[in-house]
């Protein structure tokens, strides 16, 4: 069995493959200053409860944003798990062309989605990560990292202005409120943060689809992919798997 393991500010998703099928995955909550031995419990309890044997797991694949996890999650797979795991970056996994001023700069989970929605597309694509960040990524029609955009992510604007604005009340953002005038104040922050990042969306895609031309396809994935695909003009599809699929499909191509 594989273990994939997608390492973000927020979260950290991880997946067990047997083969090509995704058997189980999890998200916990990302914790900076997490030691081996408190990762294995985590794990070893959700391994558990998915009837999986550590001993089973033969390979791990890690892409990770968060550097003071490394030496943790490193020291887990070797004591916990009997092998040193795989960590993709630019300088370790060259199946991907990175067309880009610093391609050492790339983040991790930036090269794995692309990987992921190339490999499956086969096509120009804009992937749309709805992450802590909402990171927009060019693929060429060849399969090349072109670069993109970040910007911050829904849940980070939506913290700043609950933050910094006394009187208004937090919300919650899940679901679309019915119109865009809101009528009070709960449906005017939802219509603002929602239909506001839907046009945020939808403007940097036109925008990268004019300067890459060729009508590339327009995939999302993360945490509120299908939200904002519900408001979207321009989200044609969501991959909720996407960076679990791109860590298989390295270490399928990397690791056999």
């Amino acid at each position: 069995m594989l273990l994939v393991i997608d390492v973000g500010n927020t979260n950290i998703v991880m997946g067990v493959y047997d083969g090509q099928v995704l058997v189980h995955d999890w998200r916990i909550h990302t914790q900076r200053n997490t030691t081996a031995d408190e990762f294995s419990v985590v794990a070893g309890s959700l391994l558990a409860a998915g009837a999986i044997d550590p001993q089973d797991i033969r390979r791990t694949v890690i892409s990770c944003v968060v550097p003071p996890l490394v030496p943790s999650l490193d020291a887990f797979c070797r004591k916990y798990l009997g092998h040193d795991p795989f960590w993709v970056d630019p300088r370790t996994f060259t199946g991907i062309v990175i067309d880009t001023l610093n391609p050492a700069e790339v983040g991790a989970d930036r090269i794995v989605n692309a990987v992921g929605a190339y490999r499956r597309y086969g096509r120009s694509l804009i992937v749309i990560d709805f992450g802590t960040a909402t990171t927009f990524d060019a693929i060429s029609s060849e399969g090349a990292y072109l670069g993109g955009a970040i910007s911050p992510g829904i849940m980070i604007a939506a913290e700043a202005l609950f933050q910094k604005a006394s009187k208004l009340p937090r919300v919650e953002i899940f679901q679309p409120p019915p119109a865009v005038v809101g009528r009070d104040t709960h449906a005017s922050i939802q219509s603002g943060i929602i239909f506001g990042y839907a046009g945020l969306v939808d403007g940097m895609v036109r925008r990268m689809q004019a300067e890459m031309g060729g009508n590339p396809r327009v995939i999302a994935t993360g945490g509120l992919a299908g939200l904002m695909q519900c408001v979207s003009e321009t989200i044609e599809a969501v991959e909720p798997d996407l960076t679990l699929e791109g860590l298989r499909i390295i270490a399928a191509e990397m690791l056999d």
